[in-house]
């Protein structure tokens, strides 16, 4: 299985040559341009360690990696800067960092702490497979399909409602900001798409009306709450 990489990196030659780089060494790698389009990114596909520049457009590093670290708290994330200021640096690391790299800096230097971070998750890479089907009370819900079936239902979700879908189920039975969903699937959170947001979360509701134990809440002034109650 190849080694699946997130480069986040708005110096688009920088970008190309690592990114050239990283495929030569044998690993898969995904390039954005920005920090709102490497989140959803991030949340559209799954990968095994995060490279991120700290100044980009839209989204800054740091605030990616703690968005990041809400969903994921173990995958190994790698900042990118032109500044060498301790305080940068300690910023990065609160931010939820686990390296450092200053730029410029060589192509060893760089292979070396890929390296270095990939090693305490290189067990979990060759034992355990990311989970693409879920139970959901009588349901199941094919993420990489985008099916959402029970005994006498069958729905083809779209691909916004199967990334709101995957976002609640991160979060299951537990409070999800509204800002958090809307940054995962739309990249921004500004009232237009908050609109479509309740739409497609209505939408939702109906797909599981037929399973009473399943409820999505609307939290007044936070955001939802996948809910599913275990009847025995």
């Amino acid at each position: 299985m190849k080694i699946k990489i997130l480069l986040a990196e708005d110096d688009t030659s920088l970008g190309f040559i690592i990114s050239d780089q990283l495929k030569s060494d044998g690993y898969h790698v995904t390039l954005c341009t920005d920090g709102a389009d490497a989140y959803k990114r991030f949340n559209d596909e799954k990968f095994h360690l995060c490279i991120f520049d700290v100044m980009m457009p839209k989204k800054d590093g740091f605030s990616l990696a703690k968005d990041v670290r809400k969903i994921n708290s173990e995958i190994p994330i790698l900042f990118l800067s032109a500044k060498s200021m301790m305080e940068d640096k300690v910023e990065g690391f609160k931010s939820g960092g686990d390296d450092y790299l200053t730029k410029p800096f060589g192509v060893e230097e760089l292979q070396f702490r890929v390296k270095a971070l990939l090693k305490r998750v290189n067990i979990q890479l060759n034992a355990s497979k990311e989970e693409v089907i879920y139970k959901l009370g009588s349901y199941i819900f094919d993420s990489e399909n985008y099916t959402l079936k029970n005994d006498t239902f069958l729905k083809s979700l779209t691909k916004k409602e199967a990334k709101i879908l995957n976002v609640l189920i991160k979060f299951k039975n537990q409070v999800v900001p509204r800002e958090t969903v809307l940054n995962a699937v739309w990249g921004q959170d500004d009232y237009f798409v908050g609109r479509s947001l309740d739409v497609f979360i209505t939408k939702l509701r109906k797909y599981f009306q037929e399973d009473e134990s399943i409820q999505i809440l609307n939290i007044h002034g936070v955001g939802f709450k996948l809910e599913i109650t275990d009847n025995k």
